[in-house]
């Protein structure tokens, strides 16, 4: 073959794929509703097996199942007849993978699943296999062309594509949100890129609170003292109304000599940005940059005016969010 037929081949194999993947859409029914209901309200795992290629299909979206909070693992079809369907309970649901549905690998782990009541879904393309018949729930895919007439290819495309599709379906089903999400990915660039606005913000005795009816001069100290280049400005409620900052201050003493003398709430710019402790790091810093400020102030969303912490543009970036 000639080099540049191999760009044609890719574009081929890739067009058996599109092609195979089209038919899927069309394929989705009521039977894919019934399983993303079960799978999402499983109170306990949900157990992947496949054969050869699918079997490593089954791993991928036993993993992504995993990470959107569905407890899940993969059962080696080799290994399930030689003590590893133990691992099974009647709590479990079984998803057996496989293009023809005629694999003699998972007879015994259909008749086991059947035998002991054990939802069982089925993802396969044959309606007289095996596995049609056996199983709870029907997931038929549509009969494919594979790449190079053979090769495990747009059929193994399918079957990934619609175990994402359960996957995300059953994340919706169960409301597993942003903060949900992060708490399983904790590390890597993924995590820092979930991080939350709580995660890094700056609480307790380190907020730079200041009275509105306090002078400026023992504001200065208080400015000193917390090291943050603001003021948070409260009134007798402890609600937030202001903030000043040093750049106010360099800018408001060259103007006036007498500004020390000044209660806080002449300086203070009044409603100050904010944003919800729940928010990501990464909108904050967003935000930051938009209005062209270092800092926000951080509420809660149940109690708007109430300061519970600050976020500074330094911090976000240490945390390598951009």
């Amino acid at each position: 073959m000639k080099k540049n037929k191999y760009i044609s081949e890719a574009k081929n194999v890739i067009n058996l794929q599109i092609s195979a993947l089209q038919k899927l859409k069309k394929s989705i029914n009521s039977s894919f509703n019934k399983a993303v209901t079960q799978i999402a309200k499983c109170n306990s795992k949900i157990i992947l097996c496949g054969v050869g290629k699918s079997g490593i299909i089954a791993s991928k979206i036993s993993a992504t199942l995993s990470s959107v909070g569905t407890p899940s693992f993969t059962l080696a079809a080799s290994e399930a007849s030689h003590g590893d369907l133990g691992m099974i309970s009647k709590k479990d649901i079984l998803i057996l993978i496989s293009n023809s549905g005629k694999t003699s690998e998972l007879k015994n782990i259909i008749q086991y699943a059947n035998r002991n009541k054990i939802l069982l879904i089925g993802i396969v393309s044959k309606k007289d296999s095996i596995l049609y018949k056996a199983s709870d729930i029907k997931l038929l895919i549509p009969e494919v062309t594979e790449a190079g007439g053979i090769v495990p290819t747009s059929s193994t495309t399918v079957q990934l594509a619609l175990g994402d599709a359960l996957a995300i379906a059953a994340m919706k089903y169960k409301k597993f949100d942003k903060l949900d999400f992060k708490k399983l990915h904790p590390a890597g660039s993924l995590g820092a890129q979930l991080k939350t606005v709580e995660d890094l913000m700056i609480t307790g005795k380190k907020i730079p609170f200041v009275n509105e009816n306090i002078l400026m001069s023992k504001a200065l100290k208080i400015l000193s003292d917390k090291k943050l280049g603001i003021l948070i400005v409260t009134n007798k409620n402890r609600n937030t109304i202001g903030i000043i900052t040093d750049g106010q201050i360099r800018r408001f003493s060259q103007k006036n000599l007498n500004f020390q003398s000044l209660l806080v709430k002449k300086i203070m710019t009044k409603e100050p940005y904010s944003i919800d402790k729940n928010e990501l790091a990464a909108k904050a810093l967003s935000l930051m940059n938009s209005k062209k400020i270092t800092s926000l102030v951080v509420n809660d969303k149940k109690k708007p005016l109430k300061t519970i912490g600050v976020i500074h543009v330094h911090t976000i970036l240490k945390s390598n969010i951009s």
